[in-house]
């Protein structure tokens, strides 16, 4: 029986907590900037685009830093800004509502905050969200490096990323009902559950994390920075992370796109929340079992196995729109096909994150745990800065907003929105193209790097 430590357990346990906090907000955070702050399609691509970018990127400073001054001091200051941040978010436009610039009631109306320089107030809390998220996603995945051994590494990283879709499947069913119960409103008050969520996990941080894993504590920044510098010139890591940035360019439509694609499509009575849900409670069925299947595979292979199934999973959401309006099981087609692509994502991410996890941290020297695994995040700055972007300008192009095709009097033009919208399924056939060139570029590397090792042994 593998045994972890009292740190190992409260780390995944806050990290819980984190991740439903972040995906109740995430889901739905593309309709939050339009609906709520007036944002168009576009815009709040390139603004949900920065903010999860900036996200992934800073982790590689923050897990320095977090490797200095402790990762008990890191993580009390992560869910103090996080706290702080998303009660911002929600805040905030009950203040404009207040101030009549926007009414985000049961019917949306603007009232001015298009036109006003107070629509950009939103990148404060923003940015504190983000700057408390890059703590925590080098410190957390550097806990359990520092926990573990290199025999129950792969199985500690299984039991990480499980928690991480619990708290993923919780935060997400919280979002439809509200959205459903409350409109518009409902995405506002959605800040509020997750600050109430990182509030809690500072308390238990506060409480019960203490660990005697110090090994880095207090080194200088001239350390820090020379540390820093030998992990970007690790040419070897680099292409690693932008090959498998491909995998997370099509997983991150699940949050830049999926949820416009399927209201537009099906209408209110849509559920992006409980569709996204799929990848959790996949994952988390899952990833024990794909762990053990592959344990005595590497890291690479199991990669690559996942980065095959992600091209079919775009494939299968494009189908949505093609077989007719006949609903299965209940479910609108666009809808069903939407359920059985997060699946396959779902699958692939079974064989690739925990093993790209294990991987980094089997790279990482004594006390740069923090530094490593907040350098492995890296593929998703890549990903989303790139993803959000292209999302906001494919759904301009192929799944335009519906009210730009309704007049003053609330009716809208089916015939022309129709016809802007017959080819919405073309959105993912890019993404089939992305997925199967990264697909390709991991299966050439392995085999690249296998023989580069090979050489190296006989050299010995």
């Amino acid at each position: 029986m593998v045994k972890f430590s009292k740190p190992f357990w409260v780390a995944n346990f806050v990290e819980l907590l984190e991740r439903l906090a972040y995906y109740a907000v995430f889901i739905v955070i593309t309709l939050y900037l339009s609906n709520v702050w007036g944002f168009s399609d576009i815009e709040a691509g390139v603004i949900a685009g920065l903010f999860s970018a900036s996200l992934y990127l800073l982790p590689l400073f923050a897990g320095a830093y977090a490797d200095k001054i402790g990762f008990r001091s890191a993580i009390m200051i992560a869910f103090t800004l996080l706290t702080v941040g998303y009660a911002g978010l929600g805040i905030l436009p009950t203040m404009l509502e207040s101030a009549g610039l926007v009414d985000y009631g049961m019917t949306t109306t603007y009232t001015g905050l298009n036109e006003s320089y107070l629509r950009w107030s939103i990148v404060a809390p923003l940015i504190l969200v983000v700057i408390g998220g890059a703590f925590i996603k080098s410190v957390i995945s550097g806990t359990v490096a520092r926990e573990t051994t290199p025999e129950n590494r792969a199985r500690g990283y299984s039991i990480f990323y499980m928690m991480v879709n619990i708290g993923a499947f919780t935060g997400k069913t919280v979002v439809d009902p509200l959205r459903r119960s409350m409109g518009d409103q409902g995405l506002v008050y959605l800040n509020y559950f997750s600050a109430a969520m990182t509030l809690l996990a500072l308390i238990a941080v506060y409480f019960f994390y203490k660990s005697v894993k110090t090994e880095g504590k207090g080194k200088s920044f001239a350390e820090i920075g020379r540390s820093l510098v030998k992990v970007v010139l690790n040419v070897r890591l680099m292409l690693l992370i932008l090959i498998v940035s491909g995998f997370w360019v099509i997983q991150s439509q699940m949050y830049a796109t999926m949820p416009k694609f399927v209201i537009r499509l099906i209408g209110e009575s849509a559920s992006p929340g409980w569709y996204a849900n799929v990848n959790p409670l996949v994952v988390f069925l899952c990833v024990n079992f794909v762990t053990s299947l592959m344990k005595k595979r590497s890291a690479i292979t199991s990669m690559m196995v996942g980065m095959f199934i992600i091209p079919v999973s775009a494939l299968v959401m494009s189908l949505g729109t093609q077989i007719g309006e006949t609903h299965i099981l209940g479910l609108h087609p666009v809808a069903f096909m939407m359920i059985v692509g997060i699946a396959f994502q779902a699958i692939a991410e079974c064989f690739i994150s925990p093993r790209y996890l294990e991987y980094f941290s089997l790279q990482a020297p004594k006390g740069e745990e923090g530094l490593y695994l907040g350098f492995s995040h890296l593929h998703s700055f890549f990903s989303y800065l790139f993803a959000f972007g292209l999302s906001g300008f494919l759904l301009d192009k192929y799944l335009p907003d519906p009210r730009l095709f309704t007049n003053e009097a609330g009716v809208m033009d089916s015939v022309a929105y129709a016809a802007a919208t017959q080819n919405a399924h073309h959105i993912w056939y890019v993404f089939v193209a992305i997925g199967a060139i990264s697909a390709v570029a991991l299966f050439i590397y392995g085999r690249v790097t296998n023989r580069m090792d090979r050489e190296a042994k006989n050299k010995l």
